[in-house]
């Protein structure tokens, strides 16, 4: 049994080693029940094993198909008693092997229970067991949030197809609707694979590099405006002027609520979505949406978050855990197009943004601009540098070259990796008296907050938001405050 373990753990292709009744006790992040095997299992007897679609409480029957030294993974065949958490009704109609709801089996309320005891353990263990992490807010909105869309295309049986790639792999689940997702974007998608079926233009096969359409990426805004954006395989789209009108009169026709019909240039080999070249077809080149009381223009290439309401209710939280008193300099690092600390620039004297992405710098420009001419912000109170917020040793240059004053206030919005000690060394150095931190991983987060913590900083209560419910996923945000 430990040569056949050494063998499927290195990778060998899913193969049985055994079927068992199995008591799952706990659920992890990526949606897989936890259990131990049982006795009759012999030699691997009490290894952990892992069932995707079992959730805690729930007893199962599963087919082993991976052994490694330390833990087993199954193949879930037939739920034998249900656990009082698992949902009952049906919530997508998609595969459920496209792996996007890995909490569809649990009730909402209990997957709220479990994102609060991750976030809880993720603290615990970086050793900071006494933070309070408080309930996770969430809208109540579980279908229908998500207001972006990213569609892979593949050359398929019947032609085009989209869909969405299953779990740890470039394999197609072919699949318009998607409970997450507006009705609209499974229609509008169906549209454009019928236009590419009929039009005989392949989709892109990332083995031979042939083909035309690789992605199909949507957006929407509050006021029901959508964006649509063709990421292909080509300067421009075979056939000229002709398909380039016959696809806009067949999008405008059905769709009437597009502003924006562009192409995404991208043709390199890589798994790489966007490609830096866009194209607009007809239309506007942006997105606007309204988010709390502020309007934004979204580029294609730019940062903003995908649950509009939820996304409200966490910056709201960040600007209570902030404290504004009305004179303070506030800094926004990794700012994207700027909605965080615009959404505040009226509670403070000067707002400066920090973020790598050019195309969002100009963006974050704009809507600081819009905004003042709307008259939601303080005309010039806003400005924007395009910096990479974890280069230390330049961020604060512009205070340091007195273009902008030094920062009394600093939030932080970094990517799931987190930021990097050396920043957080800096900002203490400063002595910056207040950072919000807002994070997507919760495990970062409390590996940052250890360092700030280390470097003279008390950590606030944690508030978990769920911005991706059905999801492993959740946002969180807490507020560092430097001892005396």
């Amino acid at each position: 049994m430990s040569d056949q373990r050494k063998k499927n753990g290195k990778g060998g292709k899913d193969k049985s080693f055994g079927t068992y009744t199995v008591e799952i006790t706990d659920l992890n992040n990526l949606g897989c029940g936890v259990g131990r095997l049982p006795a009759e299992a012999k030699d691997a007897a009490g290894l952990v094993v892992f069932v995707r679609g079992a959730v805690t409480g729930d007893i199962v029957k599963t087919e082993i198909i991976k052994m490694t030294s330390s833990f087993t993974v199954g193949r879930l065949l037939d739920v034998v008693k249900a656990s009082p958490m698992r949902e009952t009704e049906t919530f997508c109609t998609a595969p459920e092997a496209c792996g996007g709801c890995v909490y569809r089996h649990l009730k909402y309320e209990d997957e709220l229970m479990s994102k609060h005891s991750r976030v809880s353990q993720a603290f615990k263990m970086a050793g900071l067991p006494d933070v309070v992490v408080r309930p996770v807010l969430s809208t109540g909105k579980t279908q229908g949030y998500r207001n972006k869309g990213m569609y892979p295309v593949r050359q398929g049986k019947n032609g085009v197809e989209a869909g969405f790639f299953a779990a740890k792999s470039h394999k197609l689940i072919p699949a318009t609707s998607c409970a997450l997702q507006p009705e609209v974007f499974g229609e509008i998608v169906s549209c454009i694979c019928q236009f590419f079926n009929q039009n005989r233009i392949p989709a892109y096969d990332e083995i031979t590099g042939k083909g035309v359409l690789r992605h199909i990426y949507l957006r929407t805004a509050v006021d029901g405006a959508l964006y649509v954006c063709l990421v292909i395989n080509a300067r421009e789209l075979p056939g000229g002027k002709r398909i380039k009108d016959d696809l806009i009169y067949t999008l405008l026709g059905k769709f009437p609520r597009i502003v924006g019909i562009l192409l995404n240039i991208n043709t390199e080999s890589t798994n790489v979505v966007l490609g830096a070249k866009y194209v607009t077809l007809w239309g506007q080149s942006y997105l606007e949406d309204t988010l709390c009381g502020k309007r934004f223009r979204i580029s294609g290439g730019s940062f903003y978050q995908v649950n509009h309401d939820a996304a409200e209710m966490l910056y709201n939280t960040a600007a209570e855990m902030a404290d504004f008193k009305g004179d303070e300099v506030l800094w926004d690092l990794y700012c994207g197009v700027g909605t965080i600390g615009l959404s505040m620039a009226d509670r403070v004297r000067r707002l400066v943004g920090i973020e790598i992405v050019p195309e969002a710098v100009v963006c974050a420009t704009e809507n600081a601009k819009r905004n003042a001419e709307l008259g939601l912000i303080p005309e010039g109170i806003a400005q924007f540098f395009c910096e990479d917020a974890t280069e230390a040793a330049r961020i604060f240059a512009p205070a340091d070259r007195g273009d902008v004053p030094a920062p009394d206030i600093v939030i932080i919005d970094p990517p799931r990796k987190g930021t990097t000690p050396e920043l957080i060394k800096e900002i203490s150095r400063r002595g910056i008296e207040r950072v919000v931190y807002i994070s997507c991983d919760p495990e970062t987060l409390a590996r940052d907050c250890k360092v700030f913590r280390d470097e003279g900083y008390v950590i606030g209560e944690v508030q978990p938001v769920d911005l991706f419910p059905r999801t492993g996923h959740v946002e969180n945000v807490v507020s560092l405050n430097k001892r005396s």
